[in-house]
């Protein structure tokens, strides 16, 4: 597979890394475990090296899983996990909100070490900004980690481009992550005009809509009692319904290139900028090799603007995230 190099950083990556999110959370029950270790394996053969997970998964059991999976193979990949939120690093308790403070993301580090079995984590992204402390008391929490070994990378997720800004000038910020894909463009405004200005890659999440974009979701969907998406405003079913003739587009491109609206709709994402590398997640071997069919889809010029415009032309129904999530972002 293609390598992509997120930023001035030099960190190369599959051009798609896998978000392994799903495996034990967020979109209803955890799957088999020995299913995804082997399913996470299979990725690396497939030709991934690029694999996103966070404390918060869980929390912990995600960066267990994911420690367990990619050890035999630990310096072949990249791991990218998060900080951020406030958890009790013992017991793993939700406490609420955010927690950045400096001393508690050493702590988290050590932690997160521990579960992904590793002696560096690669890529350790805040996870949400944490209005209570500076960001250059974070940006300087990860100098002081990265000067340590400890960490290779500094990133943000969900980080306003003010907030990258100030935390760039304090550590250089290898990679930004947020959610961006047809479904929501918003990235396209003010967001990736300044990662491209500072050198900075980018880490698109959800980059097939949460699914509505592979085409296998409709207003008649019934999703499981623990899925997320029972309370995200743009899944409701009158959203969903409204939102359709966005995947008609998608499914009109497919159409046109022999592929599938999955693959259309990472491909768009793959020809934006060479230094995007989105992170599809899945528990299916065969959505794993349906998504890595993207990168052998070349879209032209002519593909995008149309793409674009069709997009262009719709009025989207329903918000991204749940009120209260959406206030935790800087987007």
């Amino acid at each position: 597979m293609e390598t992509r190099t997120l930023g001035k950083s030099g960190l190369k990556v599959s051009a798609l890394g896998l978000g392994c999110m799903s495996m034990t959370s967020v979109y209803g029950p955890p799957a088999d475990r020995k299913q995804m270790i082997d399913l996470i394996r299979a990725a690396y053969e497939h030709g991934v090296t690029f694999f996103d997970t966070a404390e918060a998964y869980g929390p912990f059991k995600n960066e267990e899983l994911v420690g367990e999976a990619l050890q035999p193979i630990r310096e072949k990949i990249v791991i990218g996990t998060k900080f951020g939120f406030d958890i009790d690093l013992e017991t793993g308790e939700r406490r609420g909100g955010t927690n950045s403070r400096p001393e508690h993301i050493k702590q988290a580090a050590e932690a997160a070490l521990r579960r992904l079995r590793t002696d560096r984590i690669d890529l350790f992204y805040q996870h949400r900004v944490d209005p209570q402390i500076p960001i250059e008391d974070v940006a300087g929490a990860l100098k002081d980690l990265i000067t340590e070994g400890k960490v290779k990378h500094f990133g943000l997720s969900e980080a306003g481009v003010g907030t990258i800004r100030r935390a760039h000038a304090v550590q250089p910020v290898t990679a930004v992550q947020s959610e961006y894909s047809l479904f929501w463009r918003q990235p396209e405004t003010e967001l990736l005009p300044v990662l491209e200005e500072l050198g900075i890659g980018f880490v698109p999440f959800s980059p097939l809509g949460a699914g509505f974009l592979t085409g296998k979701i409709d207003e008649n969907t019934k999703f499981d009692a623990t899925d997320f998406r029972n309370h995200v405003p743009r899944f409701s079913p009158e959203a969903r319904k409204a939102n359709m003739a966005l995947v008609e587009v998608v499914k009109a491109a497919a159409e046109r290139k022999r592929a599938t609206p999955a693959q259309i709709a990472l491909a768009w994402l793959l020809a934006k900028k060479p230094w995007i590398v989105p992170i599809p997640g899945t528990t299916k071997l065969n959505r794993l090799e349906e998504n890595l069919g993207a990168t052998a889809l070349t879209l032209s010029e002519s593909d995008i603007k149309q793409l674009d415009e069709s997009a262009d032309a719709l009025a989207l129904e329903g918000a991204r995230l749940p009120e209260a999530a959406l206030k935790m972002t800087g987007l």
